[in-house]
């Protein structure tokens, strides 16, 4: 195919609109390999609801969320209230790619936990954070086990998730927290929104016992965004951050069979998700129990989910420690000849990193380029 012909085509099957294209997260490549990945981003999906043992559906979630992930584009997205652009750079140079889902095995949680451990391992051997998409909860035990140096937990939840093991009943999304927590690396959990009527009382003690830090809706509504997080974790540590959907009060959620009332607004949990991200170094987060069978028609569950993430995400990448990371990578590439990045460049991106600046062209409308199409 000649050059022209091969551009048109390519034009003529470009994806504008959300209705169209496979969908990947945010249209990021769809990777099948994690041999030389140079992404800083791997997109995963766990597609398990064996450990809900009330109603099925939340194994439709991750790809009900990468769908409505599209209706952003492939451009990252401005945020008014600070007048700047995220994920611009990350998607444009596919620092984030989507490896699709890990291979579940239906009725056999123990392999699906296999897999999924497998697989978040292979990730942080490649150097890239993981972001999950469920799923139940019970997928962020295996998660959590992958990684091999020490982190903190920060789990987002209408419920504790602390039920005992019980004749090896121990694998369903009532159970996650009491794994992660008997995990020698996990230096500390802290449980936030917890408050639903249905936790049982021996396991909250059990959680509180443990030393983890419960913090119910008006501890939480006391102090919340950077004060709360200061309370959490020190300043830079590694951090893991879990998001059970139903920590939104069940106005927002209706697609979650285990919604509560009495839960977080929007903006209540999106404050402390931006203060993890400037307070502490995330090194992965997962959001779970989206389950699209029981949302309504405009699938709004899943939308606030992919919502979430990519605004979560967003403020991550955009973390002076993350863009240090960025050029101390580049510069490795370079010193390599693995790397077509100007050393005039790097020095840019390394001394912009130190004042806590973005990139040049990062957070900035590229001059002179095509407004992205309204994808509503």
């Amino acid at each position: 195919m000649a050059g022209d012909e091969h551009e048109r085509f390519a034009a003529a099957i470009a994806a504008s609109y959300p209705f169209a294209g496979i969908p990947t997260f945010l249209r990021a490549p769809y990777v099948r390999e994690l041999e030389g990945l140079e992404a800083e981003v791997a997109v995963l999906g766990v597609p398990t609801d064996e450990g809900s043992p009330f109603l099925p559906g939340s194994r439709l979630g991750p790809r009900r969320i990468r769908e409505h992930s599209l209706r952003f584009g492939d451009r990252g997205y401005y945020d008014g209230r600070d007048d700047r652009e995220y994920l611009r750079l990350e998607l444009e140079e596919e620092r984030i790619v989507d490896l699709g889902d890990v291979d579940v095995r239906p009725t056999n949680a123990e392999g699906t936990w296999d897999h999924t451990t497998a697989a978040v391992r292979g990730i942080l051997a490649a150097g890239a954070v993981p972001v999950i998409l469920g799923g139940d909860h019970a997928i962020t035990a295996p998660v959590v086990r992958a990684y091999d140096r020490p982190i903190h937990v920060v789990h987002f939840d209408a419920h504790i998730d602390y039920s005992p093991f019980r004749h090896g009943f121990m694998y369903t999304n009532t159970h996650p927290m009491r794994h992660v927590r008997a995990m020698p690396h996990v230096a500390s959990l802290a449980q936030l929104g917890i408050r639903s009527l249905r936790n049982g009382m021996q396991d909250v003690h059990d959680s509180l016992a443990d030393g983890n830090r419960v913090v119910g809706m008006e501890e939480y509504r006391d102090v919340r965004g950077p004060a709360l997080v200061e309370r959490l974790v020190p300043p830079d540590a590694p951090v893991y951050v879990s998001i059970d959907i139903d920590v939104l009060d069940m106005s927002l959620v209706p697609g979650c069979v285990s919604a509560e009332p009495d839960g977080l607004t929007y903006p209540e949990l999106r404050e402390t998700l931006i203060a993890l991200a400037e307070h502490a170094d995330v090194v992965g987060f997962d959001l779970v129990e989206v389950n699209p069978l029981l949302d309504v028609g405009t699938g709004v569950t899943s939308y606030l989910a992919a919502h979430t993430i990519v605004e979560f995400l967003g403020h991550i990448c955009a973390q002076p420690r993350w863009l240090a990371r960025r050029a101390e990578r580049r510069e490795a590439a370079i010193r390599s000849g693995k790397a077509a990045t100007s050393r005039a460049q790097l020095a840019r991106e390394r001394a912009e990193a130190g004042r806590g600046r973005r990139p040049a062209g990062v957070g900035e409308a590229t001059p002179g380029a095509e407004d992205a199409e309204d994808v509503r």
